[in-house]
């Protein structure tokens, strides 16, 4: 009988150590199908050491924006394109078209562009030339091409006070969930949004938001709001593409000098 015992005892033993193996391996297993925070996950989006999507890279916009954020057809050295507008109208006020078909009959000569100056937000995000992104956890830096611009976008923090007019605005940003949403106000008036005349006042208040979608592509979304030109907000939205090239990297176009050689020729 003791013998007996003994044996059920070992045979109960083994079987409440299989068992626990059992629960231990399926444990494990169901560990591995949870996504990790800080790692690449299932979506294939790079991420920082704190877990924040690294925006980091040469990206660039490819579309035609830069001539007309709106539809437009082929011209002579110009492309046609799709609006970026989300719903493809913009919402002049009535007194404001004067002034947007002036500026579109002097574009050649007052576009910003044409002048050199920089040329604000939205529009540096989709003009033809690639733009660098340099991240760290409290800001978030952007170097374009573009006659040198930049932009400083500090995270969790306060826009100084204004009024101030800066040619690239003010950019503040707080991260909702894996989209960097920057807040940007203090412009100037002198910049517009296309070559082909659309304009803000010096009211322009725009809400961008980075989200990386993929490995090689961004979502560029922006809401504009000035109730000095429009009669309600609006919005643009466009994917940005990062550029593959191993010696990818922003190179120099020097506008003022371009214009004094023309100038001399």
């Amino acid at each position: 009988d003791l013998t007996r015992r003994q044996d059920t005892v070992r045979g109960q033993r083994a079987r409440g150590a299989l068992g626990m193996l059992r629960l231990t391996a399926i444990a494990a297993a169901l560990l591995l199908m949870i996504p990790q925070p800080g790692s690449a996950q299932d979506d294939g989006i790079p991420r920082m050491a704190d877990g924040r999507p690294d925006l980091r890279g040469v990206w660039q916009a490819l579309n035609t924006a830069v001539w007309n954020i709106q539809d437009h057809p082929a011209e002579l050295g110009i492309p046609a394109g799709r609006s970026i507008v989300v719903g493809r109208e913009l919402p002049y006020l009535p007194a404001a078209l004067a002034q947007r078909q002036e500026n579109y009959e002097n574009r050649l000569t007052e576009d910003p562009e044409a002048k050199c100056f920089m040329v604000g937000v939205p529009r540096i995000t989709y003009m033809p030339y690639p733009f660098q992104v340099v991240q760290t956890p409290e800001q978030v830096t952007i170097l374009y091409e573009y006659v040198h611009s930049f932009r400083n976008i500090y995270i969790d923090s306060e826009h100084p006070a204004g009024p101030i007019q800066w040619w690239m605005g003010d950019s503040r940003a707080v991260w909702d969930g894996d989209t960097l949403v920057v807040d940007v106000i203090h412009f100037t008036d002198q910049t517009w949004f296309d070559r082909s005349g659309n304009y803000h006042s010096d009211a322009l208040h725009v809400v961008e938001r980075y989200t990386r979608t993929g490995p090689d592509h961004m979502l560029y979304e922006a809401t504009i709001e000035d109730p000095n030109v429009f009669s309600r907000p609006w919005q643009i939205s466009m994917p940005l593409y990062r550029r593959q090239e191993p010696d990818a990297g922003v190179l120099e176009y020097e506008c003022y000098a371009f214009v004094e050689i023309a100038r001399d020729a």
